[in-house]
């Protein structure tokens, strides 16, 4: 529950203020895991960045990239300097709310920590957002800083026109080392002290305001507190045994909550390192694995099934830990990733509004084709169109509930549709077994997910229509092979007769050009008209 009043500490109370209502919020189980046995007061970027270099860790390894190593005495300083210049330069109180836009680097691994620590609301967006996605995420936050990859500056320069509140818009390199000219960030830097006043927040602050995009329009922010984050820490990690001689890699961005835990919260809770990849195409991402000697990888299962074909070609004789999370693992997959590895996949289930995974399962647990069962401080069950719990063996909306929990930025009617008399619905339906362990069944809601990335039907839609030559759209999900669904739109045009290869190419790069590339309609079909109700509804099952 929220601390009242308001913190001292926090002189902007713009995200305390955009909660839900507190009886809109889930129930926290206590559970396995006792929400009291978090302090009060605690900051996330402090306790596990500071806090590990107390420990004695601070020569030890924290990140890898490229040729380059930085060891956690070196993020700490680097940090330190970035939350110096956000408080000294420009401007900064604790609660502003700050824009991370970058790729997969150390210096975004930096940025995210000097927010924290400077008692700031990290807002980290996915490298491959177009500045309209970056202005309506800004606005709807109300962004008052951006810190960018250097790469990615043009996109938040852009944005930055659309979204009045944003006053300050610097860049880095992905080293920091000063080598790229337009990194503003890099330059002042080396002007500051490489120690800090970390602040104090309670441990019921928000931390982080994480976008997710729907089904039913724009992307929503779901909000978690420094207490969630170090929550997140103690409980999927119990099924992987984390020690500090682990070194890990994946392909999920930084941006998506999937990739903060398994790349920054629960190797640093542990002492471990990361190498972060900029270029997850398979044969790199093995390459990797067998030059660094990686002990533990995270990623999708489209990635594991195109990994499966070449994996024979390297050597992956250290990695013990292969998880996989963003979309439901084909049990096919499973057997042929452990036919060619001896590895058998730790399959999960997560929801950005739940910060991370909470069904799962590892080792002599792992039942192939299920994705596991509640982890050690969650409950989950399966409940009835009524909200009623269901008996094993029936199929139904997967509910959830735990440490961590739905609570949606100045959304209450999303929020009311997310959380039932205390449950976190995620949108999927599933059947629970005898022994408790969960089984897929399908996703409950019109959300395409292709290779591992949630995609809005309706948000492409959106982008169609914007073209003068789309009179009326329709966005599904199709099944495919590699990525478990394609994006398909189906589109009457104003002329019918410039329907062909080339218009398919034309609106194809009109949606890249405004949205992220990944979201393209890679299957276009035209139609003479779209299938309605008599009120004028479309019935997308019908083009399915």
């Amino acid at each position: 529950m929220r601390s009242d009043p308001v913190d001292p500490a926090h002189t902007d109370p713009f995200a305390r203020q955009h909660l839900p209502p507190a009886e809109l919020w889930p129930r926290m189980d206590l559970g396995e895991f006792p929400l009291s046995a978090i302090p009060p007061r605690v900051n996330a970027g402090v306790e596990l960045l500071d806090g590990a270099v107390k420990r004695g860790l601070g020569d030890r390894p924290a990140f890898l990239f490229g040729d380059s190593t930085w060891t956690y005495g070196d993020l700490l300083e680097k940090a330190n300097r970035i939350a110096n210049i956000l408080t000294e330069d420009l401007g900064f109180v604790p609660g502003n709310r700050v824009l991370l836009h970058s790729a997969n680097t150390p210096m975004m691994v930096a940025a995210w920590f000097a927010i924290l620590k400077a008692g700031g609301v990290c807002v980290a967006t996915m490298p491959l957002l177009r500045a309209r996605e970056l202005a309506y995420i800004c606005g709807k936050a109300e962004i008052t800083h951006a810190l960018c990859d250097s790469r990615l500056g043009d996109e938040v320069e852009t944005a930055k026109t659309a979204a009045p509140g944003l006053r300050h818009a610097l860049r880095f390199s992905a080293l920091g080392n000063g080598t790229d000219p337009k990194a503003s960030l890099d330059a002042a830097m080396a002007g500051k002290r490489p120690e800090f006043a970390n602040v104090d927040t309670a441990a019921d602050e928000v931390a982080l305001i994480a976008f997710t995009s729907g089904t039913t329009g724009p992307a929503k922010g779901t909000m978690h507190f420094h207490r969630d984050l170090m929550a997140a820490c103690q409980c999927f990690p119990q099924l992987l045994n984390i020690t500090p001689d682990d070194r890990f890699c994946g392909t999920p961005p930084l941006a998506f909550t999937f990739g903060l835990g398994a790349q920054i919260l629960f190797p640093m809770s542990h002492g471990a390192s990361v190498v972060l990849l900029e270029n997850n195409a398979p044969d790199f991402v093995l390459e990797t694995i067998a030059k660094h000697r990686v002990t533990g990888l995270y990623t999708a299962p489209t990635a594991y099934r195109s990994m499966s074909d070449t994996a024979v070609n390297h050597d992956l004789s250290s990695l013990r830990i292969c998880v996989s999370a963003g979309e439901h693992l084909p049990q096919a997959t499973w057997e042929k990733w452990r036919a060619v590895t001896g590895l058998g996949i730790i399959d999960g289930i997560g929801a950005t509004e739940m910060l991370h995974i909470f069904i799962s399962a590892a080792g002599d647990d792992i039942r192939p084709g299920s994705t596991g069962r509640a982890i050690p401080g969650y409950h989950a069950c399966i409940l009835d169109d009524d909200g009623n719990p269901m008996p094993p063996g029936s199929t139904g909306r997967l509910a959830v509930r735990g440490p961590t929990g739905c609570r949606y930025l100045d959304n209450p009617d999303r929020q009311r549709a997310y959380v039932h008399h205390g449950w976190n619905l995620t949108g999927d339906v599933y059947r629970m077994d005898e022994d408790g362990y969960f089984w897929f069944v399908a996703r409950g809601d019109d959300m395409i997910i292709s290779s591992g990335y949630n995609i809005s039907g309706p948000e492409i839609e959106n982008v169609l229509l914007e073209h003068p030559e789309v009179a009326e759209c329709a966005v599904i999900g199709v099944p495919d092979p590699k990525r478990g669904h394609l994006v398909k739109a189906f589109i009457v045009l104003r002329t019918p007769s410039l329907a062909s290869e080339d218009m398919i190419v034309t609106l194809q790069n009109f949606v890249k050009s405004q949205i992220a590339p990944y979201k393209y309609p890679r299957q276009i079909e035209f139609k003479e008209n779209l299938p309605r109700t008599p009120t004028g509804k479309l019935q997308r099952f019908m083009l399915r």
